[in-house]
């Protein structure tokens, strides 16, 4: 059991950039991963990026890399998710997750999600 609080979403001009915030407390030390999922209207949730909470290993979905960088803060319990040059694709509701492994299945903790616009 983890409680996520993100935050840092807003709305901006395509091309701009946000960094979204990922508080994590509660039970942080069963968690290996933590991750990033979208949620645009008339779309299924979307895996965005993760790492492994230990190693720092890093996934992305092949349409923000180079765009968006997704670390963490050991000592704080928060992960980040700088995007940048984002486009109105990128609109939608952004969830921190955490998981007890990389499967996608295995992500069970959410967090009330933030809303990111980007306007064109």
């Amino acid at each position: 059991q983890v409680q996520l609080v993100e935050s840092g979403g807003g709305l901006v001009q395509a091309g701009g950039s946000l960094r979204l915030s990922c508080r994590a407390s509660g039970r942080t030390f069963s968690s290996y991963a933590m991750g990033w999922f979208r949620q645009a209207p008339g779309n299924e949730r979307q895996f965005v990026s993760a790492i492994t909470w230990i190693g720092g290993s890093v996934y992305y979905l092949d349409s923000v890399k180079g765009r968006f960088t997704i670390s963490r803060d050991i000592a704080k319990n928060t992960m980040y998710l700088q995007m940048n040059n984002l486009k109105p694709e990128d609109t939608a509701v952004y969830y921190c997750a955490a998981g007890t492994t990389m499967l996608w299945s295995d992500f069970g903790s959410w967090g009330q999600g933030t809303q990111v616009t980007v306007s064109s």
